[in-house]
């Protein structure tokens, strides 16, 4: 998996490309250490609109980001998930975890 973390005024923006699953689990969180400490950020943009697949343990990973962000008083949200990556977060209940858009 390809991740790179771009800020826009208040806004981190986490882009994930590839397969989301455990052997992505380093790169998911250098970036997100990259997003959660970007100076003057409230909030972090995950887009899945390149993610081919993802596994219960890139749920998982999603779900430290939310604990982790939470902790630093940012919100973060889902973008662009479609197809069989749109279909998992639907059939896990993420829509009330997390902001999808």
């Amino acid at each position: 998996m390809d991740t790179s973390v771009s800020t826009q005024q208040t806004q981190a923006r986490i882009q994930l490309s590839g397969r989301f699953d455990f052997n992505a689990h380093r790169e998911f969180r250098e970036a997100v250490d990259k997003a959660l400490g970007s100076q003057g950020t409230t909030e972090v943009a995950v887009d899945l609109g390149n993610v081919a697949y993802l596994d219960s343990s890139a749920l998982g990973m999603l779900l430290m980001l939310r604990d982790k962000a939470k902790t630093s008083g940012k919100s973060v949200f889902l973008t662009n998930a479609k197809g069989s990556v749109k279909q998992v977060l639907e059939i896990a209940n993420f829509g009330k975890l997390f902001p999808i858009s």
